[in-house]
């Protein structure tokens, strides 16, 4: 399988993941998705499952910067993502 085919495929199980609990989530990662789901480099996604991992109220407090971005997951992929996420 090339590179392509295996982005695509794990951009598709990103989505499906990226479904929370919380609607709030649902709606913030959906559009951000929706604009820019393509352009997912592999560190993206790979920032992106990391981010994802947080309990949903963790997460909503991290894209609505209420909290800082915790030091186990505070890289330049993840600042980087999370700006793109915030500005969507």
């Amino acid at each position: 399988m090339d590179r392509a085919t295996v982005l695509a495929a794990e951009r598709r199980r990103l989505r499906w993941r990226a479904r929370r609990g919380l609607l709030e989530n649902d709606l913030l990662i959906t559009r951000f998705l929706d604009r820019h789901e393509e352009g997912l480099s592999g560190e993206d996604i790979a920032a992106f499952d990391r981010l994802l991992d947080l309990p949903d109220n963790e997460l909503l407090d991290l894209l609505l910067e209420r909290v800082p971005v915790p030091a186990r997951i505070d890289t330049d992929p993840m600042r980087s993502l999370l700006a793109r996420l915030r500005a969507s």
